[in-house]
């Protein structure tokens, strides 16, 4: 049954934001407030690249808390992958919609895009329009949390609708040492954003603890508690913790943060440098076609996953984050995917709308992208008559070909190929066998598929006293049960 929270979607308005500070005079000291404060208490999700923020943010969605979030979601990208899955996750019984998706860093070029979303939301509740229990605002990877949790102390509209509750950081224990250690020089005044996201905590979740060993850990978290030394840390496994751990923990404390950071509520401070190495490159088949580097169709699953595996084994210590959601020939699901670094998951997922256009969508980010390269590549992915034409020219065997076919641990059945680039109801997803083949022993209606063009799986008729070997099973369809 659906939960009883519900969420809120507003788009920002960033021509008419109000810049940080403007109209309100010098930044003012804000008392802590008590814990029976009205406002609407804000939480900062942060973490590097690839932590586990949209998979909590999911967990915090489908609790069964009863309370009314707002969402703000920051993707690094130009192309908004994580909203979508999102709403998928969120159970909610409401007539709201649900996210707001801000594209761009969230801790600088779309800052003020933020301050219009918290504006807008607290002249609708004012209004009697909403009543929310929470606001959940998850960053980019990117993002260095400060200037962010800066808007809710120097705008005025903002600071009396609702107060900073604490900024929750999760922390990748498979590659945070990876990204504190990164020593590419950097231009003064640039942020380490890892550290950044550690250094600013509140809570710590260090999350993926079930990839690195117990010493590995100890490591880490003495590491963690040496660049910050009052955040609590809590290990977790796929960012599963309880809610109460990240919404309305009375963790941010002003003073303290005012006492390593003097600047905090200067408005007119320098404004946030990144790394300008750290890029994204969005590969979107919905852009304008003047804007889209890729062209449209589905792809071919095979080319797909061949492609990927060449980008992680050469590009993976560069690659930081990779994502996306893919339509696949032969397939009525999207294929929704994900990567950090070397680390990869992927699983078809939710149906394609029946009237939707079907189109992927993917962001890459980290060093030395090359995005007419990326492009090329997804183009070479497509499932288009050419590219079947070519691997059906690369197949070992023709149409009328006598082979034999491995049916069982070492059972070898002779037969003839029928066709190529066959495809059926029963195969699994995106699935296209090289060869059908129809076996000389069975009646006219047995046929079989053959999933691999390998000799393991279907090769030359061999002489009858030739040995025989254990060997994949082959498909068999028809009228027969798949094997």
């Amino acid at each position: 049954a659906p939960t009883r929270h519900s969420l809120i979607r507003l788009r920002a308005q960033s021509p008419r934001a109000t810049p940080v500070g403007r109209g309100i005079g010098p930044p003012q000291r804000i008392a802590n407030m008590s814990m029976v404060d009205g406002r609407v208490p804000a939480t900062i999700l942060t973490g590097f690249l690839g932590s586990g923020k949209t998979t909590l943010l999911n967990h915090i969605l489908t609790a069964s808390h009863g309370k009314k979030i707002a969402i703000i979601e920051n993707e690094f990208g130009d192309v908004a992958i994580d909203d979508a899955l999102i709403a998928k996750n969120s159970k909610y019984a409401s007539d709201e919609e649900i996210v707001e998706v801000l594209n761009g860093c969230i801790c600088c070029t779309v800052r003020s895009d933020l301050i219009a979303v918290l504006q807008k939301l607290a002249a609708r509740q004012a209004a009697g329009e909403i009543c929310l229990d929470a606001i959940v605002i998850e960053t980019t990877g990117m993002a260095d949390p400060a200037p962010v949790a800066q808007t809710f102390l120097v705008d005025e509209t903002i600071r009396m609708f609702a107060r900073l509750d604490g900024i929750v950081t999760l922390v990748d224990a498979k590659h945070i040492e990876q990204h504190l250690d990164d020593d590419t020089p950097t231009a003064e005044g640039v942020v380490k954003e890892a550290a950044a996201q550690v250094a600013f905590a509140d809570r710590i979740l260090l999350n993926k603890v079930d990839l690195v060993s117990e010493s590995d850990l100890e490591r880490i978290e003495l590491r963690l508690q040496a660049m910050n030394k009052l955040a609590p840390i809590q290990r977790c496994q796929h960012s599963e913790v309880s809610v109460d751990r990240v919404l309305n923990i009375h963790g941010f404390d002003l003073d303290r943060t005012l006492a390593s950071m003097p600047d905090f509520l200067n408005p007119n401070a320098l404004p946030t440098k990144h790394n300008e190495s750290v890029t994204s490159v969005s590969l979107d088949q919905s852009a304008a076609r003047h804007l889209r580097a890729v062209d449209k169709g589905a792809l071919d699953f095979d080319a797909v996953k061949e492609w990927i595996n060449q980008l992680l084994s050469s590009q993976g210590a560069d690659l930081f984050r990779m994502k996306g959601v893919l339509s696949i020939a032969h397939a009525e699901c999207k294929f929704v995917y994900h990567s950090v670094h070397m680390i990869f998951n992927g699983h078809f997922d939710e149906q394609w709308a029946v009237d939707g256009l079907r189109e992927s969508k993917l962001v890459f980010i980290g060093k030395n992208l090359d995005a007419k390269a990326l492009a090329d590549g997804f183009n070479s992915c497509l499932a288009t008559p050419e590219s079947i034409a070519k691997k059906i020219k690369a197949l070992r065997f023709a149409v009328g070909d006598e082979v034999e076919c491995c049916v069982g641990p070492g059972e070898w059945s002779p037969g003839k190929v029928v066709a190529h680039m066959h495809r059926e109801p029963a195969m699994p997803p995106g699935m296209v066998a090289p060869y059908q083949v129809h076996l000389d022993e069975s009646g006219p209606e047995h046929f079989i598929w053959a999933p691999y063009d390998c000799d393991e799986v279907i090769r030359k008729v061999q002489p009858a006293a030739a040995g025989r070997r254990n060997s994949p099973r082959i498909k068999k369809t028809g009228s027969q049960r798949m094997s």
